[in-house]
């Protein structure tokens, strides 16, 4: 009897034991569906997600992006609201990683390769070594490279992406001809480049060709700031210029050109902006912005890839023509119906090839002297 009632109790607290566990012991194991971390949109974190591992089944997008950072106000910014478009429009899962300095290219290549997402992005032609070499040491990962260009079938899992900067630039300069009041414009630059030199002999081309056709001289100023990130020096060399008698000044220099606009906006002058329509960082001296919409190549190269279409070794150009490149939107607040209608007719010669604008310092010499 004695025994019977042992063995009931031992039984007993086995059984309470168990439930205990049951209800609060071991932590549950998450489940394999649940949601994947989305990436910021409207005012992005200071870093990335660590997890961007793609959700099941989704086509997945990481981004590298210049030392401007993911809010420069200019091309970083553009192709991060490109990436925000995918995953709005179709679902990709996306993510960036910012880069501080040039040194941080190749490490924050090799980080997002790591999670081995569809495609990834990098921003900058100051990037292409680090890709080229990402590229080659990872063979089955896919890179575009917003910027520059390879060898065709150099890397058959690398894209160049090049933009006709040259066309937007010229339409710029053939507006700041016919704004100037004191026939005296300046254009800052970033940095010395074939990419920059786009800007640089499209806009001098453009101011020439309006000087020619309003039958004025037009005195023209060069800054070069040799940074894009440099604010405060970007503002005090658009100050120079001001002063000693420009009255619009064109700006490629990246987050460095936010200080030619601070300079506009301090002294009451007109300023052009880049890469975006720059007019909401001065409203009132912002008469245009020379667009590079690096949104729209990062949108439609990746979904041409999701659709199946193998771009790997080749390079693809944007221009006029395929909306890559133009004026931005909020152009008519300055500029008069009269003078748009001139430069759309502009805009159409050049997509036609009767006007072809000039991108290095030999052609720009020819169509000067052709003027």
């Amino acid at each position: 009897m004695k025994k019977t009632k042992l063995l009931s109790t031992i039984l007993a607290m086995v059984l309470v034991a168990g439930m205990l566990a049951a209800c609060g012991g071991t932590p549950e194991t998450p489940s394999s569906t649940a949601p994947a971390e989305t990436a910021p949109s409207a005012e992005p974190a200071e870093e990335p997600a660590d997890d961007a591992a793609p959700a099941d089944g989704a086509f997945s997008a990481a981004l590298v992006t210049d030392v401007g950072g993911i809010n420069d106000q200019s091309f970083n910014q553009s192709a991060w609201e490109g990436m925000q478009r995918l995953e709005s429009d179709k679902g990709v899962k996306v993510s960036f990683l910012e880069s501080k300095k040039d040194a941080d290219y190749a490490p924050n290549l090799a980080k997002v390769t790591d999670d081995a997402p569809d495609i990834v992005w990098g921003i900058g032609f100051l990037m292409k070594d680090a890709l080229a070499a990402a590229a080659e040491s990872n063979p089955d990962q896919r890179y575009a490279l917003v910027d520059d260009v390879f060898e065709d079938g150099q890397y058959p899992n690398a894209i160049g992406v090049q933009f006709q900067a040259e066309q937007s630039s010229f339409l710029v300069g053939y507006i700041a001809a016919h704004k100037t009041e004191t026939n005296h414009v300046g254009f800052l630059l970033g940095m010395e480049s074939p990419v920059m030199d786009r800007f640089k002999y499209g806009y001098e081309a453009g101011v020439r060709y309006g000087a020619k056709e309003l039958g004025k001289e037009i005195q023209y100023d060069f800054a070069l700031a040799e940074s894009f990130s440099d604010t405060a020096k970007g503002k005090a060399m658009a100050q120079k210029m001001y002063t000693d008698g420009a009255d619009v000044i064109f700006h490629a220099a990246g987050q460095t050109g936010s200080g030619a606009i601070e300079a506009a906006k301090e002294m009451n002058k007109m300023v052009i902006g880049v890469d975006l329509d720059q007019n909401f960082l001065a409203p009132d001296n912002v008469i245009t912005s020379a667009l590079k919409n690096v949104g729209n190549a990062v949108y439609d190269i990746t979904g041409r890839i999701m659709d199946g279409e193998e771009l790997g070794g080749t390079n693809v150009t944007m221009g006029l023509a395929e909306g890559g490149v133009g004026i931005a939107p909020s152009s008519d607040k300055h500029l008069s119906a009269e003078l748009l209608a001139q430069v759309d007719e502009l805009q159409q010669k050049i997509i036609d090839g009767e006007i072809v604008v000039p991108y290095t310092q030999e052609d720009f010499d020819a169509f000067v002297a052709n003027l």
